[in-house]
């Protein structure tokens, strides 16, 4: 029996390795293409499942900052409100900017495609940012990443190869 809770333990201590080893690719994986499109970025080195409000990878261009939240996966990426809350709370706590100026951005990294997705700070202030963020592999973002903002046709596509 002994045995047995042992072999448990080894086997979810390799998924938990594996699954920071993909963190850690997509993180590093969106940094560069970030650097590709002209931003300054840089990704944050912790693993913080604390309350902590720190983003997966910090990014600027111009004025414009972005915090940004990373998955990596087959077919479907979610995200929970308390890490979109997260990426807010890193924004509003560090960043003496106008929200204007602020980007919360959902990335989900789909082999060589990217789907981005900028939060509102609206939805946020108004208490209706969705319990738990979905992006399917083949959904459509609404943020280009070529011009650092949220297009004005919703959910418009943009995969952008690693």
């Amino acid at each position: 029996m002994f045995g047995e809770k042992g072999m448990d333990k080894t086997r979810v201590k390799g998924v938990l390795q594996r699954l920071r080893k993909r963190g850690f690719y997509g993180e590093t994986a969106l940094v560069k293409v970030l650097e590709k499109h002209g931003y300054k970025a840089v990704r944050v080195p912790v693993s913080n499942p604390s309350r902590n409000p720190l983003p997966d990878v910090i990014a600027r261009r111009d004025q414009h900052v972005y915090a940004f939240e990373v998955k990596s996966a087959s077919y479907r990426a979610y995200f929970p409100r308390e890490q979109t809350e997260k990426l807010f709370g890193f924004l509003d706590q560090f960043i003496p900017l106008s929200h204007q100026y602020k980007h919360a951005v959902l990335a989900a990294h789909f082999g060589k495609r990217w789907i981005f997705r900028e939060m509102s700070w609206k939805d946020l202030e108004e208490d209706k940012l969705a319990e738990r963020e979905r992006i399917l592999k083949e959904d459509k973002g609404n943020f280009d990443l070529k011009s650092g903002c949220v297009t004005h046709r919703p959910l418009l596509s943009f995969a952008i190869s690693s």
